[in-house]
């Protein structure tokens, strides 16, 4: 388990946030059932490295004023214009007791449907699922090369080896390939068939 460290903050006020950010830090929160709420702040590049090795769905371990918090990231707030991180939350975790969390749906592969010209279709990123701390994967990985035109994934075709139960009804489409746009040919105008006049007017002469 990755290991950040962390500095208890005593002063919440916005001047001293900003000031935490300038010098390199990010503003965060451990909180959970059996633990009061420790306003922290951690290493910005130890955070990053740290999610980078373990991943965001991982157990962290943070370590602050000497006492190890075995934590999951559970929001991470950046900002919207410059996209920087600027507050984390931290929930603390029993690793005997089951969790909610959020986990990205990754699709592997090339599907078949699409090398006939298909369309790949992505419905669901995440699936929220239940687990054990250390059974939460970083990603759910799921082998799209079978996939044909006009066939789906759903929820139930997930392999989860009895290490999670994920909160969506079974039916619930994941990805499709959709059939290849056909393109209809338009043709306007009409055809005009040439025909002689319905009546000609002759000359009349007179008989000497």
């Amino acid at each position: 388990m990755a290991l950040i460290e962390a500095q208890v903050r005593t002063d919440v006020k916005n001047s001293n946030v900003q000031q935490i950010r300038k010098n390199g830090y990010i503003p965060a929160v451990i909180y959970g059932k059996n633990v009061n709420n420790k306003v922290i702040s951690v290493d910005a590049a130890h955070f990053l490295q740290a999610i980078r090795t373990a991943g965001r769905t991982n157990i962290l371990i943070i370590r602050v004023a000497g006492e190890e918090h075995p934590v999951i990231v559970r929001e991470i707030q950046k900002d919207p214009i410059r996209s920087e991180i600027i507050h984390l939350d931290f929930q603390e975790v029993d690793g005997t007791k089951e969790i909610e969390a959020e986990v990205n749906v990754q699709l592997v592969g090339e599907a078949a449907g699409v090398k006939d010209g298909g369309v790949l279709q992505q419905s669901l990123h995440r699936l929220s699922i239940r687990a054990l701390p250390t059974n939460i994967p970083s990603s759910i990985d799921i082998d799209i090369t079978h996939l044909q035109v006009g066939q789906v994934i759903t929820v139930q075709d997930i392999q989860t080896e009895g290490k999670y139960e994920i909160n969506h009804e079974p039916t619930e489409v994941i990805a499709s390939v959709l059939p290849p746009k056909q393109e209809e040919e338009i043709h306007s105008g009409e055809e005009q068939e040439a025909g002689r006049p319905e009546s000609e007017e002759g000359r009349e002469t007179t008989a000497p």
